[in-house]
C-alpha cells in the first residue's frame, strides 16, 4: 500500500520544517541572525497509465492518464536575507550595515568568514575583534592612547588622541557583498563562508553604489517575524498530524483487508 511510504514522507518532511522553525524562534534574539525556511518538491511519478499514450481498444490517444505521486521530500532550507531591525547600543563599538553587505572577518583558519552581527570590541592588542576575539578584516589597531573612537557612514576609522584636538584616521572597514547571499555556508558564531553558490566576494567601502553604509552605536537585529513562525509551525504541527492519521487509516485498510473471509 503506496500510502503508508507516502504519508511517512510527509511525517518526515514536516519534522524538518519543525526543526527549521524552531531554529528560528530559538534565535529570535541573535544579533543579525536571518531566519531560515524549507523548501520542499513531489517525488518520482508512477506511471500506471501514461499521458499521451495510445488506447489499445480505440487506438485514441488518452488525454489524462495516470500517475500516482510516491510522496514528499526536502528540497532546501533556504535563508531570508532581507533587513532585519535596527537597535541603537551607544556602544562606539556595535555597527549595523544599513544595505547590502557582510563585514569581513580573519579566521583561525586563514579564511575569511562573514557577519551581519556588529557587536564588536577591542582587544588586549587594540585590535577591533568580534565577540570571539576575530579580528575585521583589514585589521584596525585602535592606539592606546586613544579618547574617542568615530566610524562614519563610509567605514573610515577616526580617533581622538590624548593632547590633540584634531581626529587621526587609522583605518578603513571595507564590506562584502555577493550575487546570491542565500548560497553562503553558515558555520555558527553568526558567521558564514563564501561558496560556489554563493560567488565570489565583491570588496569595496561601505556606500559604493550596491553597498549599504554603515551605523554606529547600533545593531542590527534578527529578521524573525514571532508570528510568522508561530503561524508556521502551528501549519507544520496539523500537517504531520494528517499525514500521521493517513498512516492510521491505512493501517486500518490493511487490517480490513487481513481478516476478510
Amino acid at each position: 500500500m503506496r500510502a503508508l511510504s507516502i504519508a511517512a514522507s510527509g511525517m518526515q518532511a514536516q519534522q524538518l520544517n519543525v526543526d527549521v522553525i524552531s531554529h528560528n524562534i530559538a534565535n529570535m534574539n541573535t544579533t543579525g541572525y536571518k531566519r531560515q525556511r524549507a523548501e520542499f518538491q513531489d517525488m518520482l511519478y508512477q506511471n500506471l497509465e501514461r499521458p499521451g499514450s495510445t488506447s489499445a481498444a480505440s487506438g485514441a490517444i488518452l488525454p489524462l492518464g495516470i500517475q500516482v505521486g510516491v510522496g514528499v521530500r526536502a528540497d532546501a532550507v533556504g535563508r531570508d536575507t532581507g533587513q532585519g531591525g535596527i537597535s541603537q547600543t551607544a556602544n562606539p563599538y556595535d555597527l549595523a550595515i544599513d544595505g547590502r553587505g557582510y563585514l569581513q572577518i580573519a579566521l583561525p583558519s586563514g579564511q575569511t568568514g562573514y557577519t551581519r552581527a556588529g557587536n564588536l570590541a577591542v582587544n588586549a592588542d587594540g585590535q577591533i575583534v568580534t565577540a570571539d576575539g576575530y579580528p575585521l578584516e583589514p585589521a584596525i589597531t585602535v592606539p592606546a592612547e586613544s579618547t574617542a573612537i568615530q566610524i562614519t557612514r563610509d567605514g573610515i576609522v577616526e580617533v581622538t588622541l590624548t593632547g590633540q584636538a584634531a581626529p587621526q584616521q587609522i583605518g578603513q572597514i571595507e564590506i562584502a557583498t555577493f550575487i546570491n547571499p542565500a548560497g553562503l555556508e553558515g558555520i555558527g558564531d553568526n558567521l558564514y563562508l563564501e561558496t560556489p553558490a554563493s560567488g565570489s566576494a565583491n570588496v569595496a567601502t561601505p556606500g559604493s553604489p550596491g553597498f549599504g553604509t554603515l551605523m554606529q552605536g547600533f545593531l542590527e537585529l534578527s529578521n524573525v517575524n514571532a508570528v510568522e513562525e508561530i503561524s508556521s509551525l502551528i501549519v507544520a504541527q496539523r500537517a504531520y498530524e494528517m499525514n500521521a492519521r493517513v498512516i492510521t487509516a491505512a493501517d486500518e485498510m490493511m487490517q480490513a483487508t487481513t481478516q476478510m473471509r
